[in-house]
């Protein structure tokens, strides 16, 4: 793949060009060149997208190779202790140089060296164990920590609702509930007085609160069998292929969950939480008058911030791109690569999320609002266990668990775009 500048001179470039194909097409263009240009337009763009989606990779991977770099570097310097000089194990002891000690002694602690043993001994911290294994020998130790960075990054990627820059993120060392007090006030008046007359006291004005609850719901990827062959001919790309395949899983499970979890003994989802805005009237269709609509249907005091966008996922994008204004300007804009100005609709940021439904009758297509509105409440950082026993040898198990809910607090700040139901 080609380095993140080579990538976004190339995008810059297709931008250009597909802009240059809209700019022909107008009412003079005869049919069958209209025809043509929009098939040139939508491979350009097609293009753009897969450029962009490996541009959004390369630069994600950058940070996260930049981060487990500063992360390995500061727990180098704080606690990783130095072997003997002399005894031909010259070098720093390492945690993932521990794990892979542990990894390649099929468990059997007393096989490893003194000084991998202390480090995991060091930094091992409670999973869960089988019944009959109550040894370190038997499993419990976790994994380097490097791999919980990568986890955390892999869900994110997987987002939008799990990202923090996205919604409102609470982060909490312990899974108690949460209470969010709520009040909407803005129907209540002030009326005008009359000398001398004595003031209303019937509790009409009274102002009334509500309350809205945060949990913290668990979630895991089971246990993922990782064999002997692996680890022995793989060992230097283990955290990697277990951070990816872990991260996506919880990622993706989560960003459903936040998007379209119906509240009962789960997350309250953006759509299911938010107001209705708008009804379209086509099953798989939306103008651009019913998108001005839904915009409008939240209050102006939502309309404005950072986190205020539209969210809808990939092929309804597809069928957005193709709307123009009143003068024919594309609602869609493909933004400004090279000075780092990201696309946006209608002016508006906005977020795919593929858990949201695709163009069909009686589907939430479309959201809009204030997203900071909406509360992810967060136990901790994912958790990451591996354990080895009869069941896994002569390989490991691995798994991941996280704990989360969501809430919109006021329902007023995003609002959906249903289709019409037929």
């Amino acid at each position: 793949m080609a380095d993140l500048k080579t990538l976004r001179e190339q995008m810059a470039t297709i931008a250009t060009e597909a802009r240059s194909l809209l700019d022909q097409s107008n009412e003079a263009t005869e049919p069958a060149r209209a025809a043509e240009l929009e098939v040139q337009h939508d491979k350009a763009m097609a293009d753009f997208d897969k450029l962009s989606a490996q541009a959004e990779r390369a630069q994600k991977q950058d940070d996260i190779e930049a981060r487990m770099a500063a992360d390995a570097e500061a727990q180098r310097r704080a606690r990783r202790p130095v072997l003997p000089q002399g005894n031909g194990n010259e070098g720093e002891v390492t945690y993932r140089s521990a794990f892979h000690n542990y990894l390649r002694s099929q468990g059997n602690v007393a096989a490893m060296d003194p000084e991998s043993r202390a480090m995991l001994e060091s930094g091992r911290v409670t999973v869960e164990h089988r019944a009959q294994t109550t040894t370190n020998a038997a499993g419990g130790f976790t994994v380097p920590v490097e791999l919980a960075t990568f986890i955390t990054q892999s869900m994110l990627a997987f987002g939008p609702m799990y990202d923090p820059g996205i919604t409102t993120e609470l982060v909490t060392a312990g899974g108690g509930v949460i209470t969010m007090p709520t009040i909407n006030d803005t129907a209540s008046v002030v009326v005008k007085g009359v000398e001398g007359q004595t003031l209303v006291d019937d509790g009409g004005s009274d102002v009334v609160f509500g309350e809205k609850r945060l949990e913290s719901y668990p979630f895991n990827t089971e246990w993922l069998r990782v064999s002997k062959e692996l680890v022995d001919d793989s060992i230097f790309n283990m955290e990697t292929l277990l951070g990816s395949l872990l991260g996506e899983r919880l990622g993706r499970r989560a960003n459903l969950e936040l998007t379209v979890g119906d509240g009962t003994g789960d997350p309250n989802g953006i759509v299911t939480a938010s107001a209705l805005g708008k009804t379209a009237t086509a099953t798989a269709a939306i103008t651009w008058d019913e998108t001005l609509d839904l915009e409008h249907s939240v209050d102006p005091a939502y309309r404005v911030g950072p986190r205020v966008r539209y969210m809808f996922n990939d092929s309804t994008l597809l069928a957005l791109r193709k709307l123009k204004d009143g003068d024919g300007n594309y609602l869609w804009q493909m933004g400004n690569v090279a000075a780092g100005i990201p696309p946006s609709f209608n002016g508006r940021a906005y977020s795919i999320n593929q858990a949201m439904a695709s163009l069909g009758a009686g589907n939430r297509v479309m959201l809009f609002g204030d997203f900071s509105k909406y509360y992810v409440r967060k136990v901790g950082q994912p958790l990451i266990g591996a354990i080895q026993d009869k069941d896994f040898w002569p390989g490991f198990g691995i798994a991941g668990y996280i704990r989360f809910d969501g809430e919109l607090a006021d329902n007023a700040a995003v609002k959906h775009l249903i289709t019409a139901a037929s």
